[in-house]
């Protein structure tokens, strides 16, 4: 049994989203990998230190580390273990994160050359991530899509539909939260029945200003704070249309999940957006920052029962490649070599 030293942020006990740490972590430990996960610590500070110890720690004891590598502050967490890794000489995979990780390599070149030349490969997620690697001149490449388990995922397909909208993400405004009060504001003013439920916990103050804003316009929205996945996907029954209103994006779990449930997915037409969602097919893309267009598609949905049908069962088609069960073979065929 090869053991595995998984780095990323494990959290979710913590008051945050659960992440790949946890989902793929259990997927491989299912896969016969015995998986040592870090860390859990909510202080910055503690948790690197705890990354750092582990990785220093465990060193001849794991085949591999994985580092969960994002493009904010958490990227100096990947820096440090990477660095240390290759001073100890144990081989280690970043998996590409961040939706603004292009980004990050032009702003930190040298600390990203660093990162991402020094490891065994770097695996990203989406073909978006693995593209604008290979455009700067990165070559310690492997593409393993995201995945998640398509049984846990009861479909309901929708058709007749109304502006009943479900935004699932961490309050945070890289993910421009502000932009869907802004929608459900207009929709109210056009005397649409809308109503919003916006599900996730709060990242950088943007839940406690959208939960204000909400009050002082009298919005017909709910908070949910953060909510166990089986939740989540049980409140979504009660919804028609899935909302993405991010600036930066990747390879959004939250988005495939909302598209493997049915629910008519509309973005912002950014990231990885454009290889995941095909636009008039199995979702909508659009401009970010722009309240009127998600209005206007919106509309279109409610107004429009067999493009809206064909669109729910089109979402969940495409997820199905994206089911654990045909990426497994992907991981296991890495971390086996």
């Amino acid at each position: 049994m090869k053991k595995i030293l998984y780095i990323g942020n494990k959290l979710s006990k913590k008051g945050s989203t659960i992440t790949s740490i946890e989902t793929l972590g259990s997927f491989l430990e299912r896969e016969g990998f015995f998986i040592l996960s870090f860390s859990s610590f909510k202080n910055k500070i503690l948790r690197i230190l705890d990354m750092l110890r582990a990785t220093f720690v465990f060193r001849n004891k794991v085949s591999w580390v994985l580092i969960d590598t994002y493009s904010t502050q958490n990227f100096y967490y990947a820096v440090a273990v990477a660095a240390l890794c290759r001073i100890i000489k144990v081989p280690y995979i970043p998996i590409l994160r961040g939706g603004n990780l292009p980004q990050r390599l032009d702003k930190s070149k040298k600390l990203s050359k660093n990162l991402f030349n020094g490891a065994t490969t770097n695996v990203a997620p989406s073909q978006y991530i693995l593209e604008e690697f290979k455009r700067r001149g990165y070559s310690k490449l492997t593409y393993i899509p995201n995945t998640i388990e398509i049984a846990n995922y009861p479909f309901k397909i929708r058709n007749q539909v109304t502006p009943k909208l479900l935004w699932v993400r961490s309050f945070s405004e890289i993910y421009n939260p502000l932009l869907a009060l802004e929608i459900v504001e207009i929709l109210k003013k056009k005397g649409m029945p809308v109503s919003l439920c916006m599900v996730g916990p709060d990242k950088d103050g943007s839940l406690k200003r959208c939960e204000k804003i909400a009050l002082d316009l009298n919005l017909p929205v709910s908070f949910k704070g953060m909510l166990k996945k089986e939740e989540w996907i049980e409140l979504s029954t009660e919804y028609d249309i899935f909302i993405n209103t991010t600036n930066f994006d990747n390879m959004p779990v939250s988005v495939m999940e909302a598209m493997a449930l049915g629910l008519p997915v509309i973005s912002t037409n950014v990231g990885g957006m454009p290889y995941l969602i095909d636009n008039d097919e199995n979702g909508i893309l659009l401009p970010p920052n722009n309240a009127k267009v998600f209005v206007e598609a919106i509309e279109a949905l409610c107004n429009n029962s067999l493009k809206t049908a064909g669109i729910s069962y089109k979402s969940r088609l495409k997820i199905e490649q994206f089911n654990w069960r045909e990426i497994m073979a992907k991981w296991t065929r890495l971390l086996n070599t």
